[in-house]
């Protein structure tokens, strides 16, 4: 399993690559292998605010439906178009092509929250 050292995580299984206040995010190795094939993804709203922890979105699986959370409080301000013609793209490659979303982050201080790579492998062993 894929977990990067570059990345942190969540307990909801995604990841996080921050890049000044800018936060990148996707689900993680392991929640897509989980899931199984990915055949559809519901975006929220470009512009919309969502605090940490609420449901920005969904992930639909041949096998389920599951919530997207949103891992650090922010405005959506890129989404992933791309995933729209390919969701299975994050079945293939969840840390690159795969990302989901963008978020300007609107508390720095939830990012201390978010687990490293040890601290995930650990969490999902």
């Amino acid at each position: 399993m894929n977990v990067p050292e570059n990345l942190l995580y969540t307990d909801e299984h995604e990841w996080v690559k921050i890049d000044n206040a800018i936060a990148t995010i996707g689900i993680t190795d392991y929640a897509q292998g989980e899931l199984g094939d990915i055949v559809f993804i519901e975006f929220p709203n470009l512009n919309s605010k969502f605090k940490k922890g609420e449901s920005m979105g969904t992930i639909e699986a041949v096998k389920t439906v599951s919530d997207i959370y949103m891992p650090i409080s922010g405005k959506i301000v890129e989404l992933n178009d791309a995933l729209n013609d390919r969701p299975e793209t994050v079945n293939n490659n969840p840390f690159n092509n795969g990302w989901m979303l963008r978020v300007q982050i609107t508390d720095m201080d939830e990012v201390s929250e978010l687990m490293n790579s040890k601290q995930y492998i650990t969490f999902i062993s």
